[in-house]
C-alpha cells in the first residue's frame, strides 16, 4: 500500500473536477462525442472523477481496474454492435484509461488506445485537460470510422453527456 497515494486520494476535494471542467467544458465534450458518433457505429462515454474513495485505495485499486469498473457499471458494453468505448481520467492519480468494448478490441490493438492516453496526458501536463479530452475524442474516432463506419442508421444507444463520478 502506498501511503501518499491514500493521502492524495483522501484529501482530494471533489470540486477540483468542476474547476478542472467546468459545464462550459463538460458542454463541449458532449457535443464533441455527439459529433463523432455521427461518423461510426461505436459509442462514447467520457468519465472522470477526482480521487477514490478509502476502501478501493485500501484494496490497491489501479486506475485500470476502476476504469473497467466504470465501464461496466455505465453499461458502455450494452451496444448493439459490442462497440462502445469508454474515456476515464483520474485526476489525482494523473491517469487516463481508455476501455474498449471486446467487438472494438478485436480490431484495435490496445497500443492504439495507450498511444491516445499518452498524448491526453501530454496535454494535461501542459494544463490543457479539455483541450487534451477532445483531441482524445478526435484520435479514437479514427479508428471507429475505419473499423466501424456509419451505415446511415445510427441510433444514440448511450448517453453522451460526460458522467463526473
Amino acid at each position: 500500500m502506498n501511503i501518499a497515494r491514500v493521502i492524495r486520494h483522501l484529501l482530494a476535494p471533489h470540486w477540483i473536477v468542476r474547476r478542472t471542467f467546468p459545464r462550459a467544458a463538460l458542454d463541449r465534450i458532449e457535443r464533441a462525442i455527439r459529433e463523432s458518433e455521427r461518423s461510426h457505429d461505436g459509442e462514447l462515454r467520457f468519465a472522470v472523477e477526482a480521487g477514490l474513495d478509502l476502501l478501493p485505495i485500501m484494496k490497491g485499486i489501479t486506475p485500470r481496474q476502476r476504469a473497467i469498473e466504470i465501464f461496466s457499471r455505465l453499461r458502455v458494453w450494452d451496444t448493439e454492435h459490442n462497440s462502445g468505448i469508454l474515456i476515464y481520467v483520474q485526476l489525482i492519480d494523473r491517469d487516463i484509461e481508455i476501455v474498449a468494448d471486446r467487438g472494438i478490441n478485436a480490431k484495435v490493438e490496445q497500443e492504439t488506445w495507450d498511444a491516445i492516453c499518452r498524448r491526453m496526458e501530454a496535454a494535461f501536463r501542459s494544463g490543457d485537460f479539455e483541450g487534451g479530452v477532445l483531441s482524445g475524442i478526435e484520435a479514437v474516432t479514427a479508428p471507429l470510422v475505419k473499423h466501424f463506419p456509419s451505415r446511415g442508421t445510427n441510433p444514440d444507444e448511450l448517453p453522451d453527456r460526460p458522467v463526473v463520478l
